[in-house]
């Protein structure tokens, strides 16, 4: 077994092991467990009743956390002509060209998303094995190619998240600080489960949202009663 510090040790007696919390429960007992000496993030896992394996059970989307996430969100964008100057004057951190192209090929990612124009993704589509292990390559699918670029850089800057069911059927997001406290991490928190609710496969059978469970960075989880949610 890992060893844990003495800290992770005091956190752990807070949980009762054989219990499943209310959401604002589940929260707070986070918020309180929480004894790193940095602002830890708080994230969400949601076991889900799906198998990925089938194309007609992935469930995969986007939502605007209410709150944010509480970070500087980097976001690069790939444009050119007039595009680039309005991807510029709406917030972009950094524009795709081809001397980014090149820093990007020699493991720069100073960013936290990527946006492409439908124009540019000829180009932006021979990174794909660069871009795409990392969750950074744009898709239409979760509105990161558009010509929107205002739109688009502006909700991804106010706390858009992309989120996609992994190979075991669990879905693992980010949903703000301990700094925002429990309310506010309660309203991210509902807005993101309201949004796997609303995603649930046609196909999927029996028990959708099997468990659910929230935890900081360096803190262990607290388990949410699914027929709660």
């Amino acid at each position: 077994m890992p060893k844990r510090s003495k800290q992770y040790k005091e956190a752990l007696e807070k949980i009762d092991r054989k219990s499943h919390y209310d959401t604002r429960k589940a929260l707070e007992l986070s918020v309180q467990a929480s004894y790193a000496k940095f602002d830890e993030t708080v994230d969400v896992a949601v076991n889900l009743g799906v198998d990925p394996r089938h194309a007609d059970q992935m469930v995969r989307g986007t939502v605007i956390l209410p709150n944010g996430l509480g970070k500087e969100i980097k976001v690069l964008v790939f444009a050119k002509g007039e595009k680039e100057k309005e991807a510029l004057d709406a917030g972009a951190d950094f524009i795709g060209d081809e001397e980014t192209l090149a820093k990007i090929k020699d493991g720069w990612f100073g960013f936290d998303k990527a946006i492409a124009t439908p124009d540019m993704m000829g180009t932006v589509g021979k990174l794909g094995r660069v871009l795409g292990p990392r969750g950074l390559m744009p898709n239409a699918k979760t509105g990161t190619v558009t010509f929107e670029l205002e739109r688009a850089i502006t909700e991804l800057k106010a706390g858009k998240i992309e989120f996609r069911v992994e190979k075991a059927g669990i879905v693992h997001v980010p949903v703000g600080k301990v700094s925002f406290g429990a309310e506010k991490l309660l309203e991210n928190v509902n807005s993101f489960l309201e949004t796997i609710k609303s995603l649930r496969p046609a196909s999927a059978k029996g028990k959708y949202i099997e468990g659910v469970s929230v935890s900081t960075t360096m803190g262990p989880g607290f388990r949410i009663n699914p027929t709660l949610i």
